[in-house]
């Protein structure tokens, strides 16, 4: 694309994305109307549908009432509607066909997940919170130059697979490709036969040979795998950083995983004083918060977007009758996980993820963990918010970068005390290895005070124990699993030993 017309398309663009930006004002305006309105028509549209019925819909008149009458879900218990929905049975969960699922793993554990997509999931959710970010992007930065370019996309496996005659699936990203507007695939590279590509290793060598020919201005995906593109292409190019590659770089939009353990790494590769980080919190289920300032950590809450959202305090969690909260009862810096009812037909259902509040005018969240990714071994209540802030720390105090960590707990024994050991791939390593332990252990403290009472006189848990992998363990450890790319992630935490042992044992099996 020529200077001009890279201009020109940049202005156009611009201008109509720009456009959706006072309806984004109005629904940060107005959470709690927005949110009663979703209520209303999710209960007044599905009234006759089998689920509406058996929880009998057309007697709900408050948010109270629906929470007293629909037991909180999780896929188990959904999922014999949902396979039912898959195999062609129409009218069980939402009240207009459905024919698209999105398939999700989310972390290596565990089988498979097909979750439901409708088409008001696909606009009026996923696609909608994609324009409204963008929207929220040009808003606070009228003078971008994104539009010039291309926006390097680096998601999953992007094939689609016919279940049966009624039903198609794939992973998130394949689905919403299949739905893109001709303007988000005039905006995105590559083009969809490497997208399509089934071998992982293959589609990133091949993004990387066309991408170093394009005018890329901003990159969209999670972390893990675009450090796997960019030491492509700096191999490709023999140049020192992405900035000598794309000097027009100027937007990197994350989710999928915390980006405090990449901050450092990120802005060595790319050495640009104007790069903005932005992040997005989408999954599977539904598009729930978008950053909406630069330079912010937390994320506005999407509450016109065809979810209503219910707040599950961590207290609660494991209660025979959880009593959950409304957006206007949550508590800032609280541990809540999310129950959601959507307009895919989700019905106050347990993604999974937790989340805390860091505002209410307007509703901004961090996500804190997965409620079942934890340490507890010992009462110290370890989330994965606590294990990023405290990574991060050690690093910045220590000069080192790590790409990829996971931590488990080193249970009591007769002759020795228990603690926690982790098992982290660094891309630079610590000045000193000693220092990095303390600095990790210094800040869980600090920020967590169950983990400081365990920690207190070496009592209960002892000093960390940090075990370096050589640089690329974990994603051979995932290639090797067949679960490379996409939504799958390492579990940061885990309350048992099953992952981190295979890992030790996978690296020295490798070396």
């Amino acid at each position: 694309m020529s200077n001009a017309m890279g201009s020109f398309a940049n202005y156009f663009i611009s201008r109509f994305i720009h456009s959706r930006i006072k309806s984004v004002m109005q629904w940060l305006a107005r959470p709690q109307q927005c949110q009663q309105e979703i209520l209303q028509y999710l209960i007044a549209a599905n009234q006759q549908t089998e689920w509406g019925k058996m929880h009998n819909f057309t007697g709900i008149r408050n948010a109270n009432q629906f929470a007293r009458q629909i037991p909180i879900q999780d896929y188990n218990s959904l999922k014999p509607y949902i396979d039912r929905t898959m195999n062609g049975q129409q009218g069980v969960l939402w009240h207009q066909p459905v024919t698209w699922f999105a398939k999700s793993s989310g972390t290596t554990a565990g089988k498979s997940k097909f979750l439901p997509l409708t088409k008001q999931a696909i606009y009026s959710c996923h696609i909608a919170g994609s324009r409204d970010i963008m929207a929220l992007y040009i808003h606070n930065n009228p003078g971008t130059k994104l539009f010039s370019g291309k926006t390097l996309i680096l998601g999953g496996s992007s094939s689609v697979h016919q279940l049966n005659p009624h039903s198609r699936y794939g992973d998130l990203s394949a689905v919403l490709l299949q739905h893109m507007p001709p303007l988000g695939n005039f905006l995105r590279t590559p083009p969809l036969n490497i997208s399509l590509l089934p071998d992982w290793n293959d589609k990133i060598e091949q993004t990387a040979r066309l991408a170093i020919k394009q005018h890329i201005t901003g990159f969209a995906g999670v972390p893990t795998w675009f450090l796997v593109l960019f030491k492509q292409i700096l191999e490709i190019t023999g140049k020192n950083n992405l900035a000598e590659v794309w000097p027009g770089l100027e937007l990197y939009l994350h989710g999928g995983v915390s980006f405090t353990p990449y901050t450092d790494v990120f802005s060595r590769l790319i050495p640009l004083p104007n790069m903005q980080y932005w992040q997005t919190y989408n999954a599977s289920e539904g598009f729930f918060a978008i950053q909406d300032q630069p330079g912010r950590t937390d994320m506005a809450l999407l509450l016109n977007h065809g979810i209503y959202y219910e707040f599950l305090p961590m207290t609660e969690f494991d209660s025979p009758n959880p009593i959950t909260l409304q957006l206007h009862e949550v508590e800032l810096g609280k541990n809540y996980a999310i129950v959601i009812s959507t307009n895919a037909g989700l019905w106050r259902y347990l993604p999974g993820d937790t989340i805390a509040f860091t505002s209410t005018n307007p509703y901004r969240i961090r996500v804190t963990g997965r409620t079942r990714h934890y340490i507890n071994a010992f009462g110290e209540e370890l989330i994965v918010d606590n294990a990023d802030e405290a990574i991060h720390h050690a690093c910045r105090q220590t000069n080192a970068t790590v790409q990829e960590y996971t931590a488990a707990p080193v249970y009591l024994s007769e002759t020795g005390k228990g603690g926690h050991e982790w098992l982290v791939e660094f891309a630079q390593l610590p000045h000193n290895l000693p220092e990095f332990v303390q600095q990790l252990d210094t800040r869980l403290q600090a920020i967590n005070s169950d983990y400081e009472a365990k920690r207190f006189n070496n009592l209960a848990m002892q000093l960390p124990v940090v075990t370096p992998v050589p640089e690329g363990t974990f994603y051979r450890w995932l290639q090797s699993k067949g679960k490379l790319g996409g939504q799958h992630k390492i579990p940061r935490l885990s309350n048992d030993r099953h992952y981190i042992d295979e890992i030790k044992q996978f690296s020295a099996a490798q070396n």
